[in-house]
């Protein structure tokens, strides 16, 4: 995945600008964003503060471990299946 060259707090801060009263294309001049980004951005962290977009990061990193996890899990049964399919 491709990283922002904004970081959370960066965009929480773009937003509350938003929020404050500046129009979204005028902001995104500013920073030198597109209108889409800018909405993407509203969608995932509109209403956040800094420590909830943190939360959001760790949950979002504990699940990809967790899905990983399950994965290999997953790998083990169905090689386990196919050794005692074999062997019977």
């Amino acid at each position: 995945m491709k990283r922002s060259r904004f970081t959370e707090e960066q965009i929480i801060d773009i937003l509350k600008e938003h929020q404050a009263g500046l129009g979204a294309k005028e902001l995104c001049r500013k920073h030198g964003v597109s209108d889409a980004t800018f909405y993407k951005w509203r969608a995932k962290f509109g209403g956040m503060e800094v420590s909830d977009a943190k939360k959001l990061k760790a949950l979002e990193a504990e699940h990809t471990k967790l899905k990983k996890l399950l994965a290999e899990q997953m790998m083990d049964v169905s090689t386990l299946k196919e050794m005692l399919g074999k062997d019977v």
